[in-house]
């Protein structure tokens, strides 16, 4: 007997308990299900953002170790567990890093940091922080956050002791800045390999800005953005609980050059903290440009950051090899031997010519 569904008792009751709310609310599941796989959108439509495996890192954490073969590396005492990456222990005199090893050649991107730090340590008596690299150089330690000085390319720093503040109350004289800064404090630095970090000034010299982030020891995550896109780099920051993002700096007329790498690092001196990394997520930007956009982006080689004078570089001559050497000899003997040559023969073509004057 053929059975009409229609006019079946249960799909006339499910049919009643159907409703058009009902069917928008499971489309918007669907959507929201399926979009972990696509371009999201960013900025009222202005950019779409693809995450970038290659330079992600996220629980179980895969790929990461010590071999060629690993996506990302890791440095000194940093050491891979269940539910985060350990830069740096609650324990003094301690230094560790993390580092991509896949060069970023994306124009526009955006780095979500998902970190946490927290220690035993009292107010003001923990340290020293963490830092967040866009480089030319990687896994080169050093004492800035665990990396190196005079780097080249972009930094990002969670500062979270107050250095400068505390040698003026050391040497009893009133510590008196020209901003107050509250400490922990986020502050951004583009260095052309030029620049020491200042650490007893909290690298107030060198930075392009900052913003106060109260990061320690909270029961709730905390989120740090850096986005780059058409020369404008920003940071932004999720650290209150509710799941929003929260401005703190924006530079414009930054200019970083592609091929870089990114990393993160930390490090911990008489005073320590642990600084962990949850997860590192980079996006790659769509971002429309015009015509004359496009002709004033065009890749750099250096970075730099417009109205801002950095130091040039000065790049120290490179020892010639043994080869080089010999090769520039010979052929100086040899340039040396055929102008001589060429000299003598001139001469006597001189001289005779002066005899057939006289007679």
């Amino acid at each position: 007997m053929a059975v009409t569904l229609r006019s079946s008792g249960w799909w006339q009751h499910w049919r009643r308990r159907w409703s058009a709310r009902d069917g928008s609310r499971i489309l918007l599941l669907l959507l929201l299900l399926g979009s972990g796989q696509g371009p999201r959108q960013v900025g009222a439509g202005q950019a779409f953002e693809y995450l970038k495996r290659e330079h992600s890192l996220s629980k179980p954490y895969q790929g990461v170790g010590t071999g060629s073969s690993s996506l990302w590396n890791l440095m000194g005492n940093a050491m891979v567990m269940t539910q985060y990456i350990r830069l740096t222990p609650d324990m003094q005199s301690k230094q560790g890093a993390l580092w991509n090893r896949v060069p970023c050649f994306l124009r526009d991107w955006e780095l979500q940091v998902h970190f946490k730090i927290h220690g035993q340590g009292k107010k003001n008596l923990h340290g020293d922080g963490l830092a967040i690299w866009y480089t030319k150089d990687r896994m080169q330690p050093g004492p800035v956050f665990g990396n190196m000085d005079k780097f080249v390319g972009l930094g990002v720093f969670v500062d979270t002791y107050p250095n400068e503040e505390k040698q003026q109350e050391a040497q009893k004289r009133r510590y008196s800045p020209g901003v107050q800064r509250v400490f922990p404090y986020i502050s951004v630095m583009v260095n052309n390999g030029s620049l020491s970090y200042d650490h007893e000034r909290d690298g107030r010299p060198t930075e392009l800005g900052g913003c106060t982030a109260i990061v320690r020891n909270l029961h709730y995550d905390t989120f740090l953005v850096i986005r780059y896109a058409k020369r404008h780099l920003t940071i932004m920051m999720d650290i209150d609980g509710k799941h929003e993002w929260r401005d703190c700096l924006e530079v414009p007329g930054v200019r970083l050059p592609r091929g870089y790498y990114f990393g993160t690092s930390s490090i911990t001196g008489d005073l320590s903290d642990n600084h962990d990394v949850i997860s590192l997520k980079l996006f790659e930007l769509t971002v429309e440009r015009t015509p004359e956009e496009e002709k004033l982006h065009r890749d750099v080689f250096l970075p730099s950051v417009d109205n801002m004078k950095l130091p040039e570089m000065t790049v120290p001559m490179q020892p010639l090899s043994g080869l080089a050497l010999f090769l520039i000899v010979f052929f100086s003997l040899v340039f040396s031997v055929f102008a001589i040559v060429i000299g003598v023969i001139l001469y006597n073509k001189w001289q005779e010519h002066s005899r057939k004057r006289f007679y």
